[in-house]
């Protein structure tokens, strides 16, 4: 761990002066608000008869839905998304102009098709261990009721990626319409969503709400392009922003139809996030005015060179983190299962439920801390597609949906099978594997280019 920190502290010094340090705190703030808060919400306890009963803190205590307002922080993730692939994809329309003095074919396919290295890489070893787990988990005759439960725990983070991916692969054509409408761009998905969430909520047209997902998502992503751009101006605009973001949130929410909760609770008749709703896309933005209001300061705090340091050493793991979490999560359920529910037996939100919830935090820091040395390395391995060629346009599609699909798959059905002898749907856990090999990167294209003898395959 200490030569970690000395790494970091390192890479540190090295950053450009230029740079929007406080970009890379939201990003590692984002995801461990998310870590969080799910180790938060998920409130296993033992029932009266023994049995382990899976609560949710969000259903048991209804006044604690007020914190999801704090830990729904996705939108953080996506402002700051838009705000780095602005800077990327800029930068290389730049770079390509200078060096042929236009664009050249296959720029937005190589530059895309590095981005989804970064992102998915780290999800290869989850999968595949997973996988793993689900397949011993069925041989040894556990009920596979049980097996799905499981596997759909530790696997809830791969959701976002599939809807990020696809937020990331718009970037071009939102980037251009930025740059020409300005927050006009901004307003016609505000538009879109609202009148998504209309024709869902009052006329009960089915299905039409998951266009929230691309209306809501990409519109927080335009808002990065915003920032990125010192379109939001001084303190003033900023705390007026958030304001006026915070006046409908609160309509929508305490005096409208939509949930106070911005995560899906239990039993609950509609969700804010699953697809996204107007009342997501609200909180979105007013998180956007309060972390845009506290930049300056955030700036000044972050000139300090340790909390900069710890900075760059959380992005360096930061996707190993979340993927790994809930991972560590059910590890410490199962031993605390098999010492008889040692630990259990508080009831959630009672006063002995939180005075234990820093011991229970603690084990799970522990449990996570061997997978964060065992996998982060998979988020610093890349380099550039291999090959050094331009993806052809038809791998580009087929792999991003392959990806996409796979990883949305993983989180509406579970990579858990009720039927066959494996207990693994395989084709699920291959997707993400087999879109990698088409986007030349990944276990799958290392296979087929060294081929059956380990040589490299003749081009």
């Amino acid at each position: 761990m200490l030569a970690s920190w000395h790494k970091a502290r390192e890479m540190a010094q090295m950053a450009p002066p230029e740079r929007n340090r406080w970009v890379d705190f939201l990003r590692a703030l984002s995801i461990l608000a998310v870590v969080i808060g799910h180790w938060l919400v998920a409130a296993p306890y033992l029932d009266e008869s023994g049995e382990i009963v899976g609560g949710h803190l969000l259903g048991i205590l209804p006044w604690s839905q007020w914190l999801t307002w704090g830990f729904q922080v996705m939108p953080i993730f996506f402002l700051v998304g838009g705000y780095s692939n602005s800077v990327s994809w800029a930068a290389t329309l730049r770079n390509a102009e200078s060096e042929g003095g236009g664009r050249r074919p296959g720029i937005y396919r190589d530059w895309f098709a590095s981005r989804v290295q970064r992102l998915i890489t780290p999800v290869f070893p989850v999968l595949l261990l997973w996988a793993l787990i689900a397949l011993g988990m069925t041989q040894f005759g556990m009920e596979r009721g049980q097996v799905r439960m499981a596997t759909e725990l530790a696997l809830i983070p791969v959701w976002f990626l599939a809807v990020y991916l696809l937020v990331t692969a718009l970037t071009p054509v939102t980037y251009k319409a930025w740059q020409k409408l300005g927050f006009g761009s901004f307003l016609l998905l505000v538009v879109a969503a609202v009148l998504t969430d209309y024709a869902t909520i009052a006329r009960g047209v089915p299905y039409v709400n998951f266009l929230n997902f691309l209306f809501v998502w990409v519109g927080i992503h335009q808002l990065g392009y915003a920032w990125r751009d010192g379109a939001f101006g001084g303190t003033g605009h900023r705390i007026m922003w958030t304001a006026a973001s915070l006046a409908p949130l609160v309509s929508l929410t305490v005096f409208g139809p939509y949930p106070i909760a911005m995560i899906g609770v239990p039993g609950a008749e509609m969700t804010n996030s699953m697809p996204p709703t107007v009342a997501l896309l609200a909180l979105g933005m007013t998180q956007t005015g309060i972390v845009l209001t506290l930049e300056p300061w955030g700036r000044r705090m972050l000139e300090n060179l340790s909390v900069w340091t710890a900075t760059v050493l959380m992005n360096g793991m930061i996707m190993t983190v979340y993927l790994w979490h809930l991972t560590a999560f059910v590890l410490v359920m199962v031993a605390a299962w098999a010492l008889g529910g040692i630990g259990l037996e508080a009831y959630p939100g009672t006063g002995e439920w939180w005075a234990s919830r820093p011991v229970w935090f603690a084990l799970y820091i522990l449990a996570l801390l061997p997978m964060i040395g065992i996998f982060a390395r998979h988020e610093r391995s890349f380099g550039p597609i291999r090959g050094g060629r331009t993806v052809p346009k038809i791998r580009v599609v087929l792999g991003v949906v392959a990806i996409c699909t796979g990883l949305a798959m993983t989180a509406a059905i579970s990579i858990a099978s009720p039927e066959g002898i494996t207990g693994v749907r395989l084709w699920v856990v291959a997707l993400p594997f087999v879109g990698a090999a088409f986007l030349g990167f990944g276990p799958v294209y290392d296979m087929v280019k060294r081929g059956p003898a380990g040589e490299g395959a003749s081009s």
